[in-house]
């Protein structure tokens, strides 16, 4: 694996702080108080993380889909109906109550994660895909762990 571009890092780090906002809030009372006050109740605690976890996911699909659009023949075939279920997951999968929804966000993540690794075996991904996705996901599945078992 090659290193990780500076700029994909810096936007996905960017991209995190929807997720640590989220379990922050959740984890300190005020702090999540305050933000309900001045931000608004859905972008405190487990609702931030939910809604744009969702987001997150369908926005991965359309990722993995550029990948596919790299593939020839039958693999190309598979890369686009892999490429859409994230966002399959996520329209499906995230009603309920924060408790299910964000379990179910988790499994999305460590899904999402597996074919990541599936593309980048493929040669679809850039080198430095996998080392960047590992990452983020540990963060995200951590921070949507707290909604879900704290």
């Amino acid at each position: 694996m090659s290193r990780v571009p500076t700029f994909p890092l810096l936007l996905g780090v960017a991209g995190l702080i929807p997720f640590l906002w989220g379990a922050a809030t959740y984890l300190s009372a005020d702090l999540g108080a305050w933000g309900a006050t001045r931000l608004g109740p859905r972008f405190v605690g487990p609702y931030v993380q939910l809604f744009y976890g969702s987001v997150v996911l369908s926005f991965m699909s359309g990722v993995l889909w550029g990948f596919a659009a790299r593939a020839r023949g039958g693999q190309g075939t598979t890369g686009y109906v892999l490429a859409v279920l994230p966002a399959l997951w996520a329209f499906f999968m995230t009603g309920g109550g924060p408790v299910t929804a964000g379990l179910n966000l988790i499994f999305g993540f460590a899904g999402l994660l597996l074919l990541d690794a599936a593309f980048a075996h493929w040669g679809l991904a850039p080198s430095w895909w996998l080392r960047l996705r590992l990452r983020f996901t540990g963060v995200v599945i951590a921070c949507l762990a707290v909604g879900v078992w704290l």
